[in-house]
């Protein structure tokens, strides 16, 4: 697991929890920042996750040669 895999999962979290809390409270704005994170958060590990991927595979590669 890598540091963007970690951090776009925390920020997914962290965003849920707004968007809940804002919901709870009727709080418009901190619930649209909540999906706003959810989506950041979002894109932030599936980066990491193509960034492993890659990484598994070239490592793959390189152990067949």
């Amino acid at each position: 697991m890598n540091k963007d895999q970690v951090e776009g999962r925390m920020e997914e979290v962290k965003g849920k929890v707004k968007e809940v809390v804002g919901r709870v409270v009727g709080n418009e704005k901190l619930k649209g920042e909540g999906a706003g994170d959810q989506a950041a958060g979002k894109v932030q590990s599936t980066y990491g996750d193509i960034k492993e991927k890659t990484k598994d595979a070239i490592k793959s590669g390189a152990d067949k040669l």
